[in-house]
C-alpha cells in the first residue's frame, strides 16, 4: 500500500547516488499518499544555503517531486528544521515533565572514561554506551527551558526493542547494550537529531520512513520517544548503504559520485537511479 513519506536531506554537502536511490524508494512508496521535503539543517556550523539549493536542484533533476511544504511561495516547501524550534521545545517540555529526560553536563570524554576499562579506547566515530553511574536520580524536572546544557533520554536498561523493518526484517536492539541514554537536546540550545526527527515525522503524519541501514539503532531510540510521548510510530524501511569499489560507504565528500558530478559526466537520471553501480564509478 502507498505510504505518506518524506525526503529529508541534510545540507552538509552534495547528495550522492546512495541518497538518490533512497529518496527514489521513498517517492515511489509515497505516490498517491503525499511526499514531504524536509531540510534537516540543525547542524548550523556545517549546513549551508548552497547545499540546500543543490539538494533541491538534484531532486528536481532526478524527477522526484514532493507535495507539501511551506517555504517556496506555495505548497511545495521545503520545511526547514531550523525554523521549527518552538515545536521541539514543546516536545522537550512534555518529556521533562514526564521525567523521561534529564540534564547531563557530561562531555564525550567523561562518558568514555566512565564507560571504558583502563587502556581501552573507542574508534574515532564510535559512540560509547552512556553508563548508568552518570545518571541523576529519577524524577520529573521543574525546568521550563533546557538552558545551555545537554539533556538525555533515560533508557530502560535491559529492555529489547523489536520492530519489523520493510527491508531488514525483524530488528532487535537492547537498551543499555546496543545504546545508552541518548541526547535529545544539545548544549548549544538546539534539538538533537532523535527528538527533531520524531517530532517532525509525527507532526507531518509520516506513515513510512525510508532511510539507510546505518540508522537502525536510531530507530530503536526513536521508538522509545514515540512511546514516552504516547504516539504511534511510522513504519520503517532501512536500505543497504551504497559503497564504492573498495567497500567504503559513500559520503558527501566522496569525489565523483555526487549526483551533480554524475550529471556532468553525462549520466541520465535513470542511470543514477537504476544502472549497475559499477557503471557509475569514475
Amino acid at each position: 500500500m502507498p505510504a505518506r513519506g518524506r525526503l529529508a536531506p541534510t545540507p552538509t554537502g552534495l547528495l550522492h547516488v546512495g541518497h538518490a536511490r533512497t529518496f527514489a524508494r521513498a517517492a515511489a512508496r509515497g505516490a498517491g499518499r503525499g511526499l514531504v521535503l524536509r531540510i534537516e539543517d540543525l547542524d548550523s556550523p556545517r549546513c549551508r544555503e548552497e547545499w540546500v539549493l543543490s539538494c533541491v536542484r538534484d531532486l528536481h533533476w532526478l524527477g522526484l517531486d514532493w507535495s507539501e511544504g511551506p517555504d517556496r511561495g506555495g505548497p511545495h516547501g521545503p520545511y526547514r528544521q531550523s525554523k521549527r524550534t518552538s515545536l521541539y521545545l514543546d516536545i522537550w517540555r512534555q518529556l521533562a515533565q514526564a521525567g523521561a529526560i534529564y540534564p547531563s553536563p557530561h562531555s564525550r570524554r567523561d562518558v568514555e572514561e566512565a564507560a571504558l576499562a583502563p587502556q581501552q579506547s573507542l574508534p574515532p566515530e564510535a559512540e560509547s554506551i552512556f553508563p548508568p553511574s552518570l545518571r541523576p536520580p529519577a524524577g520529573r524536572s521543574s525546568a521550563s527551558e533546557p538552558g545551555s546544557v545537554a539533556w538525555r533520554f533515560r533508557v530502560p536498561d535491559g529492555r529489547t526493542l523489536e520492530f519489523r523493518d520493510g527491508e531488514a526484517g525483524l530488528v532487535r536492539r537492547t537498551a543499555g547494550e546496543d545504546f545508552g541514554d541518548f541526547v535529545v537536546w544539545r548544549r548549544d540550545q538546539l534539538a538533537a537529531y532523535e527528538l527533531a526527527v520524531v517530532a517532525d515525522d509525527h507532526a507531518m503524519e509520516i506513515e513510512e520512513v525510508v532511510r539507510g541501514e546505518d540508522l537502525l539503532t536510531s530507530t530503536a531510540r526513536q521508538l522509545l520517544l514515540y512511546e514516552a510521548l504516547g504516539w504511534h510510530p511510522p513504519a520503517f524501511c532501512h536500505l543497504p548503504l551504497v559503497r564504492d569499489p573498495a567497500g567504503i560507504r559513500l559520503a558527501k565528500r566522496t569525489a565523483g559520485l555526487s549526483i551533480a558530478a554524475l550529471r556532468e559526466r553525462g549520466f541520465s537520471p535513470r542511470d543514477v537511479l537504476e544502472a549497475p553501480l559499477e557503471s557509475l564509478w569514475g
